[in-house]
């Protein structure tokens, strides 16, 4: 044996300790001229300046999980990392910084000042999810670890939006675009959530220009933008206006006529059946201006506040202020007629949290490349989705796909490689010319133009998703590619579906001529106990370094997985990660009574394995086979909790149990030796199999039993199995006799817990048998059950009254001489009798009332006639004890 184990598991030393192993035995690093066969996955990037969050942590251990199983396995792993630039997030954080501290824009600074800074910060702040990541035990080899803004992934990304250009897919367009205020940039239809909002509908009346003191009344939610108006609309099947068609009203202020157009995109249904246009501010508005000729007037500034179109009252308002001030000033002129409330879905900012604006801006777009080859892949199986529900969520939003808007306004992030004459630029910007003919003028390439000074650089830049759907391919060179690509696995949430798996099949198909990978695991969302979702605003998110400090790294991991079912939300429950803590404890201790065992001598010859080491064993065999059917569905919490029963309730609860006289010291040395001899065998083989689980704790303990040669871990050795010389009908015979005992034992145990005597060791019991190899396993029988003895007695005659139980080894008896006494044991019998009697009128009553009965949920009702059933069989065991007592 090595070194001596400690009483108390010390996580902390333990992680930090194996993990600095690992690292300085290149254990992580994978292979490309390797002839094993290869595992490979890509770790979703998170942002740079990122720090670890549940989600995080729930992610990565899966993905470590996968990784470590199949270097088990005999695979060649590679276990990519890298991060995000973050485009959006890490460039707001600076920009707010500046503001806070140095009351100065980033206009102020200047473009590469600014940038410059952004850099700094991300010097400062950087990394710091990569060194959470270690802690959390993930076997990435980092020695290829990438970020999107490497020279060498730019370069990528630029090529491939030359590449796209050049085949016509991006283009340059005036359209409408979701605009978020906070950060003054486009957002793709992706990045907005639409959110539940409670706000209020207004209906106003607009005088008929053609006929004085008659009025159309409108319903909108968003009178501040109603000085954009630039015309009415009604169905022109809608009996109620067709007479006003063709004509005009008046825009309240400022006042102006505007005209009255017909167009069937009007829902009649809705409010009063009359949209006021604003085609700046909003996608159907502009549609309907863009078929009748309406003039478009933005009222808007990029942050969301009012600009001089609004008129002066309005100039520099916020919006929200401004709906309100619109609607008073509605009300001044006797144009409101009355205020609603009203709840309807508002579109967010994902990253900003604020409502975006529709907002017509020259931006540019992709045409999706490759779209049915990623569709086909998905619906043929060529690529799995897990849970398989999100392949019908991938499809419908396949078919209905929309160009995508690229181009972002900030300047942390890939700038777009289109340069512009100057002498054009103001032509160009103005969005009127047409895309063939900004072709003409404009230079597309990786290099700028050979007489730079003549020319402007687009001042946009990529959106960040545009780099990361070419991460599992732009983050390897030629030799990795060839060994790893396709990787094997993909591990990723569900929100970014869109964001990041579509796009990255599609670009794979388009620059790799195949898919990216084969199986997408999607994790499950995480919630809190009251079913919200986790978030730093709730005060509901966890310190994930506070658990890990608290319950370790593998406790967390194992706690965590234990409650991840496959297709369904988590509920998070920190006394779950307690859980994993205390089952590491629990492991650590076992190991530690296997090493206070005195050795025997290794001239002695070991035993054959008896019937608890055979059922054991063949326990053993059956977790290793439904591991591998778990694994091959992707069902971590079944692996998780399979791993749990086997060792603290089979091997600890029953086996450990059963074989103590064997590992005493009055044993016979043949026995003892091959008891332990079978332990050994347990610990290697389990702890290989919760390895990918618990890393760090299970490295340690294989070093401590000697299992490990010199310069070795544990995390390189393959799976074992069981052994060649096996023997199924042997093992067979032994588990049904296991079985038997451990059935006997349970009824033996509840008839010591009816007479107050679980604790009791002085209990004596007498078996009538019906089998006739119990009286070999009488010793241990007694030891599980916790009795002085068993007596085996065929001929056995109770006296009346004697507690009994039917078992699958024979009649069990319990004499209750000098265990209790007689009288009291009846009062407490009695006592319990009446209690029982008065729970049971309470229920029968309940339920005898019809109100309650037709009225209560049905689940309701069903528990209260369990809980009856309940107290009834309990009333009916009370009873027999009582007679059983009074008898004896």
């Amino acid at each position: 044996m090595a070194e001596e184990i400690s009483k108390v598991y010390d996580s902390g030393a333990v992680e930090s300790k194996w993990y600095a192993r690992w690292q300085e035995a290149d254990c992580f690093r994978a292979d490309a001229s390797s002839d094993r066969p290869a595992y490979s996955i890509v770790i979703p990037p998170p942002n740079v300046t990122g720090v670890l969050h549940l989600g995080h942590v729930l992610n990565n251990t899966i993905q470590d999980v996968l990784a470590r199983r199949a270097r088990m396995e005999g695979k060649e792993v590679l276990w990519l990392p890298g991060t995000d630039h973050a485009g959006i997030a890490t460039q707001s954080v600076v920009e707010k910084a500046l503001r806070k501290n140095e009351k100065k824009t980033r206009r102020d600074l200047g473009r590469e000042a600014f940038l410059e800074r952004v850099r700094q910060w991300k010097d400062e702040h950087g990394g710091i999810i990569i060194k959470q990541l270690k802690r959390l035990g993930c076997s990435c080899d980092w020695s290829r670890e990438r970020y999107t803004q490497d020279e060498d992934y730019v370069k990528a990304v630029l090529e491939v939006f030359v590449k796209l250009y050049e085949d016509g897919l991006i283009y340059r367009g005036k359209r409408m675009v979701n605009w978020c205020p906070a950060s003054q940039t486009a957002l793709s239809d992706e990045e907005v959530i639409k959110k539940s909002s409670k706000g209020y509908l207004y209906y106003m009346r607009y005088e008929i220009v053609e006929s004085p003191g008659e009025y159309l009344e409108i319903a909108t939610t968003r009178p501040e933008t109603l000085m954009g108006d630039t015309g009415v609309a009604v169905h022109p099947k809608d009996p109620r206006y067709q007479k006003y068609i063709g004509k005009h009203c008046w825009r309240p202020f400022p006042r102006q006529e505007i005209p009255i157009v017909a167009d069937e995109h009007i829902d009649m249904e809705f409010g009063t059946g009359v949209l006021k246009v604003t085609p700046a501010h909003d996608k159907a508005d502009f549609e309907i201006g863009q078929r009748h000729g309406l003039e478009v007037i933005d009222v808007l500034n990029p942050d969301g506040t009012l600009n001089a179109h609004a008129g002066p009252d309005f100039e520099g308002m916020d919006r929200a202020e401004a709906r309100e001030k619109a609607a008073d000033r509605l009300e001044e002129l006797g144009l409101l007629i009355r205020r609603e409330d009203y709840a309807n879905e508002v579109g967010y900012s994902e990253r900003a949290d604020v409502p975006i604006e529709p907002r017509l801006s020259l931006q540019w777009f992709l045409r999706y490349p490759s779209v049915p080859e990623a569709t086909q892949a998905v619906a043929d199986g060529d690529i799995t989705f897990r849970p398989e529900r999100w392949r019908k969520t991938y499809g419908h939003w396949m078919e209905n796909i929309q160009d995508w808007c690229i181009s972002r306004q900030l300047w942390w992030g890939h700038r777009i490689p289109v340069w512009y004459p100057k002498d054009r630029l103001k032509e160009i910007q103005s969005g009127e010319l047409n895309e063939d003919d900004v072709r003409k003028l404009v230079h597309v390439g990786t290099e700028p133009p050979s007489d730079p000074e003549n020319w402007i650089q687009d001042e946009d830049v990529l959106d960040t998703w545009f780099s990361s759907w070419l991460w599992p391919f732009a983050t390897m060179d030629e030799a990795t590619r060839a060994k790893f690509f396709p990787t094997s696995d993909l591990v990723t949430g569900p929100d970014i579906i869109f964001f990041w798996v579509a796009r990255m099949i599609m670009a794979s198909y388009t620059f790799q001529g195949e898919l990216p990978f084969r199986n997408v695991f999607f994790t499950s969302l995480i919630r809190d106990a009251k079913g919200r979702k986790l978030s730093k605003s709730l005060g509901n998110s966890p310190d994930c370094l506070n658990l890990l400090d608290k319950y370790g790294a593998d406790g967390v991991r194992f706690g965590l997985l234990r409650i991840a079912p496959t297709g369904a939300d988590i509920r998070y429950d920190e006394d779950r990660m307690k859980e994993g803590r205390n089952f590491a404890t629990k492991l650590w201790n076992a190991v530690r009574f296997r090493q206070m065992q005195t050795p025997v001598s290794a001239d002695v010859t070991p035993g054959d394995p008896d019937i608890y080491a055979l059922d054991i064993l063949g326990k053993l065999n059956d977790l290793e086979s439904k591991l591998e059917t778990a694994y091959a569905n992707y069902r971590f919490n079944d692996i998780a909790n399979h791993l749990y029963e086997f060792f603290w309730s089979q091997f600890c609860d029953w086996y450990l149990e059963s074989v103590k006289k064997d590992l005493s010291d009055e044993a016979e040395p043949a026995a003892k030796a091959a008891t332990l001899r079978t332990l050994d065998e347990v610990y290697q083989r389990f702890l290989k199999l919760l390895h990918p689980f618990m890393p760090h704790l299970t490295e340690e303990l294989w070093e401590r039993l000697g299992f490990s040669q010199e310069g070795d871990f544990l995390m390189r050795q393959p799976l074992q199995g069981p052994p060649a010389e096996w023997d199924e009908t042997a093992g067979a015979e032994a588990r049904t006799r296991v079985a038997a005992i451990h059935e006997a034992t349970g009824r033996a145990r509840n008839l010591k817990a009816e007479y107050q005597l679980a604790s009791s060791r002085d209990v004596r019991f007498v078996l009538k048998p019906t089998v006739p190899w119990i009286t070999e396993e009488v010793d241990t029988f007694a030891l599980l059950v916790g009795a002085s003895a068993i007596d085996v007695d065929e001929s056995y005659q109770p006296d009346k009254g004697v507690p009994a139980a039917v078992t699958e080894v024979g009649e069990l008896y319990m004499p209750l001489d000098g265990l209790i006494d007689v009288e009291e044991e009846a009062k407490r019998l009695e006592k319990e009798i009446t209690k029982v009697a008065q729970e049971l009128e309470k229920a029968d009553k309940k339920l005898s009332n019809p109100n309650f009965v037709e009225r209560a949920k049905p689940e309701i009702v069903d528990e209260h006639r369990q809980r009856r059933a309940d107290w009834q069989k309990r009333l009916q065991q009370l009873k027999e004890m009582l007679a059983n007592l009074k008898g004896s």
